[in-house]
């Protein structure tokens, strides 16, 4: 055996979720710049989990299954309540939270192919209310009731601040959740895949996920660009802050990636996206200090962006506090977790990798009187 570091290159499970072939990705099959002008988050979802785009009558019923179970226990916003919430990493209470549903679910370790995809469901409609009760809690304001007849998108946000978003927030963050639905084997969703391969319930693969999901190199990276954005603050700025970086070898976050060689292809869409926010906000600046990291990054470095670039110039003129632009991020990944979850369940074999060995040989038990 050799071992690859990081599993680089490796091939770790049969998918038909989605893929990344060329640098072009696809769910179920549909090319991403199709998916991310037309499609609405909904569809994506039902999409993912069952193989082909739903019936107006699919997407209606779908809707109304969201819709019935977007509420939350108040024993979980009481739980809420009590977390240090001027303190807690908002990644950090989603966790907590997604794992405790389970325990207001009859259903939780019942296995069944029905019963599986109903807790997708009730998952997916949940984690945003979460998010959005949460970041209200915080702030000494009570949640906001999700509200039928909203899109997802657009309850999210309604949630969050009390207002119906305008039309043009509702499709940037539409467009924002169908980007980020799902990305093949990424470490979150192999996280998923790994729990719930031992026959553990799905609360337990997304809560996984969710942990794997937090760390800087994966999801957290939104969040640090905007941190950087924040730091730089002004356009006069940039330069000597990147000559900083450059010098002390730190990693400029929201480039570069380890399966794109020519770019993210949902990169794009958000970077659009940005320009047209920014924009409405007054706000340009942010767009036109990214234009140019991006430009300096790439000839100087050979990096271009990948997702998480330009989806943090876009969730701060959306008004979403920066530290839940990973929370963001579950939000819309859930539906790609639960995909390959089910696809998991569907023919289970228990993913049990081997390690290479470079550890100390032939060592002897040594009584404790007589050690050094």
């Amino acid at each position: 055996m050799t071992a690859t570091r990081g599993l680089e290159g490796v091939v770790a499970a049969n998918s038909a979720v989605s893929s990344i072939i060329d640098d072009v990705l696809t769910y179920r099959g549909y090319n991403i710049d199709d998916l991310a002008e037309n499609a609405s988050f909904e569809e994506v979802v039902y999409l993912l989990w069952n193989d082909k785009l739903p019936t107006k009558e699919e997407l209606n019923d779908l809707n109304a299954q969201l819709a019935e179970h977007a509420t939350i226990p108040q024993e979980l916003i009481d739980q809420m309540k009590s977390y240090p919430l001027k303190d807690v990493h908002p990644m950090a209470a989603l966790r907590s939270a997604v794992s405790t549903l389970a325990l207001y679910d009859s259903d939780a370790d019942n296995m069944s192919e029905e019963a599986n995809y109903a807790k997708a469901i009730k998952i997916q409609a949940k984690i945003a209310t979460i998010v959005a009760a949460f970041a209200r809690l915080r702030n000494g304001q009570e949640p906001v009731q999700p509200k039928k007849g909203l899109s997802y998108a657009a309850n999210f946000l309604y949630m969050l601040s009390g207002k119906e978003p305008d039309e043009i927030s509702e499709t940037a963050f539409n467009k924002a959740l169908v980007l980020h639905a799902d990305h093949e084997l990424n470490a979150s969703t192999f996280t998923a895949r790994v729990c719930v391969a031992t026959l553990s319930d799905i609360y337990s693969g997304i809560t996984g996920a969710i942990g794997a999901l937090k760390g800087p190199l994966h999801g957290g990276a939104n969040e640090q660009v905007m941190k950087m954005l924040s730091e730089i603050a002004e356009p006069d700025n940039i330069r000597p802050y990147l000559d900083n970086a450059f010098a002390n070898k730190q990693k400029i976050m929201g480039f570069g990636h380890r399966v794109y060689r020519k770019g993210d292809p949902r990169a794009k869409h958000l970077r659009e996206m940005s320009k047209k926010l920014t924009g409405i906000t007054g706000e340009q600046k942010w767009y036109e200090m990214s234009i140019q990291i991006e430009e300096i990054i790439k000839n100087e470095k050979g990096l271009v962006p990948n997702v998480d670039f330009y989806s943090a110039s876009v969730y701060h003129s959306l008004g979403i506090d920066h530290d839940l632009f990973t929370p963001i991020f579950a939000i819309s990944r859930v539906s790609g977790w639960a995909a390959h979850i089910l696809e998991q369940y569907s023919d289970n074999r228990l993913i049990r990798p081997r390690a290479e060995y470079v550890g100390k040989v032939n060592q002897k038990y040594v009584p404790i009187e007589e050690r050094a």
